[in-house]
C-alpha cells in the first residue's frame, strides 16, 4: 500500500569536510562517510510512514568554487551511489528525482540521472529527490527563462501558480521540514520558492556522525510544532 501524502522532509548534509579534516583525511573522505550515513537515513525514512519525500541538497551552484579533485570525486560518488542503488529504487517503491542543472555536471552522471529517473517514474511510495548543481535562485531565473522562450507572455504566467508550474518539479509539495547539520544556521539559497513556510532543525553535529535518532527526534519535534502559514 502506497503511503498516504504525508511529510516532505529536506536535509542540508554539511560537515563532510570539516569531518575529513578532523581527522586529518581528505576531503572526499568526508563525503564518502556521508554517503554511507546517507543511505541509513533514506531508509528510515523509507519506512516512517510521516515522511513521504525526502530532499537532500548535494551539490549547490556555489560549489563549483571548491578544488577541482574533490569536486571530480563528489560526483564520480554521486554516480556511484545512483548506479549501485537503481535496481532497488524499483524494490523499494522508491521513485529518484533530480534538481538543478545538468548541463555542468559529468554527462555521464547526467545521463545516469534522466535513466533512473526514467526507470523510477511509476513509483509512488516514496521519493527521492537529490538537488545536484542546484540554487534557488537558479532555479527560479531557469523558470522565468523557460516562460519568456515557450510560452506567450500572458499575464497568468507571470503569476505564482505560472512561475512554479515551471520550476524543476513542481508536482512535488512544498518542504514542510528542513534540518541543516554542523551548527550553521543559515538558508544559503536553498529551494527558495519551495521554503517559504518551512520548520527549520539546526543541528550541531557534522553530517558524517548525524545519526538516525538525531533524526527521528527531529520528526518527532516537527510533528509537536503549531504551523501557522503566516496566519
Amino acid at each position: 500500500m502506497d503511503k498516504p501524502s504525508s511529510l516532505h522532509l529536506a536535509i542540508i548534509p554539511d560537515g563532510n569536510r570539516r569531518w575529513a579534516k578532523n581527522r586529518s583525511l581528505h576531503p572526499w573522505k568526508g563525503h564518502e562517510q556521508a554517503i554511507e550515513n546517507f543511505r541509513s537515513i533514506t531508509e528510515w525514512c523509507r519506512n516512517d510512514p510521516r515522511v513521504n519525500i525526502l530532499t537532500v541538497w548535494c551539490f549547490s551552484t556555489e560549489n563549483w568554487k571548491r578544488d577541482p579533485k574533490e569536486i571530480e570525486m563528489l560526483m564520480k560518488m554521486l554516480e556511484d551511489y545512483l548506479r549501485k542503488e537503481q535496481e532497488g529504487f524499483i524494490e523499494k517503491k522508491t521513485k529518484s528525482l533530480h534538481s538543478g542543472r545538468k548541463d555542468r555536471i559529468p554527462s555521464s552522471l547526467a545521463q545516469l540521472i534522466e535513466e533512473v529517473e526514467k526507470k523510477t517514474a511509476d513509483q509512488s511510495e516514496f521519493t527521492l529527490h537529490l538537488a545536484v548543481d542546484y540554487g534557488g535562485k537558479d532555479e527560479i531565473i531557469r523558470a522565468i527563462n523557460k516562460i519568456s522562450v515557450t510560452e506567450d507572455c500572458d499575464l497568468p504566467l507571470r503569476s505564482e501558480n505560472g512561475i512554479r508550474e515551471h520550476l524543476d518539479h513542481p508536482e512535488l509539495s512544498d518542504i514542510d521540514l528542513i534540518i541543516r547539520t554542523s551548527g550553521e544556521q543559515r538558508t544559503s539559497n536553498f529551494f527558495l520558492w519551495q521554503t517559504v513556510h518551512s520548520e527549520w532543525v539546526f543541528n550541531n553535529k557534522l553530517f558524517p556522525d548525524f545519526e538516525v535518532s538525531d533524526l527521528e527526534s527531529a520528526v518527532d519535534d516537527f510533528a509537536n510544532r503549531t504551523r501557522r502559514f503566516g496566519s
